[in-house]
């Protein structure tokens, strides 16, 4: 039997491994949350792109009851839901949160802007929640040179806040309603990279979490980048580097989301894992995350898919 078809029965038949795609299908820039009791990963739908550009214009949502075995929910949302982009607009790296009974979903778009859309369901249907960009690279103070990649972190307090950016980290406060800014768009400052190591730098793809009162920014230096991580007593920053969390990968980016649940965190992220995968064609994977007892994250290292 073709290799392909016999990854793709072992993924239709049983869980998936640590090391292996969720999915047979392309997808990347995990978003994965524990809602309504199961697991709801959003995700860039690499499927539908034309294998030579991050350009599909859709986003595809996976559910699961175990983070073991994984069902396909489809393309629930497109750019369309936002009447003011256009529609070949490119659908990047999602995030979604939930909040006082509503689920929100934070959509970079084309590219300059970010949208956010609301639904009373994790899967939907989604419609536009402000009829505008919540960000706009072209309306907005210090917005950055582009404004994607957004990831949400509610914090103990309530307070929302909203990281996103290419090159220089940006973050901003959330309001109570989740779909509008509570503050200006700041810099996070990241200090103490290797002098030695000219590639340690911010790039794209940041996350916040928090662990044991400690904020834990995570990142990927560029393209190609590792993802490393940065910590702090303020969500705010300034953040202090600490390490390497994932190496470089055989693709032009390096995407992870963290999933705390349960008292275990795994870590997702996305890497040519399928045959005919590569740089614009990317599978998510999720491998356990764990913590020295000083709190320093250990490295992940991904076993190599059974192919």
């Amino acid at each position: 039997m073709h290799r392909f078809a016999l990854l793709l029965a072992a993924l239709l038949a049983g869980p998936a491994l640590a090391g292996e795609p969720i999915s047979p299908r392309f997808n990347a820039d995990p978003s994965p949350h524990a809602f309504k009791g199961g697991y709801y990963l959003y995700a860039t739908d690499d499927a539908s792109n034309s294998g030579t550009y991050w350009d599909s214009t859709t986003w595809r949502l996976y559910t699961s009851k175990d983070l073991k075995t994984w069902k396909d929910g489809g393309a629930f949302l497109g750019v369309s839901v936002f009447k003011w982009a256009k529609p070949d607009a490119k659908a990047w790296a999602p995030e979604a949160a939930y909040r006082n009974g509503k689920y929100y979903f934070y959509a970079p778009v084309g590219g300059d802007k970010i949208g956010v859309a609301v639904a009373d369901r994790p899967e939907g249907p989604f419609h536009d929640a402000i009829g505008a960009p919540l960000v706009d690279k072209a309306r907005d103070a210090n917005a950055g040179a582009e404004p994607i990649d957004p990831q949400v972190l509610i914090d103990d307090d309530g307070q929302a806040y909203m990281v996103f950016g290419t090159r220089v980290p940006k973050i901003v406060k959330l309001g109570a309603d989740m779909k509008s800014l509570a503050g200006p768009i700041q810099d996070i400052a990241v200090t103490g990279f290797p002098s030695d190591d000219p590639k340690k730098k911010y790039g794209e793809a940041p996350f916040l979490h928090k662990r044991q009162g400690v904020y834990y920014f995570s990142f990927s230096t560029g393209w190609p980048g590792q993802i490393v991580y940065a910590t702090s007593k303020s969500p705010m920053g300034p953040y202090a580097y600490r390490g390497v969390v994932l190496d470089y990968l055989k693709i032009s980016t390096n995407h992870q989301a963290i999933l705390q649940d349960k008292g275990k965190t795994w870590f997702f992220y996305h890497d040519a894992l399928l045959p005919g995968g590569g740089s614009h064609r990317r599978s998510i994977a999720i491998e356990p995350l764990s913590y020295a007892p000083d709190g320093s994250i250990l490295e992940v290292r991904p076993k190599p898919p059974t192919r």
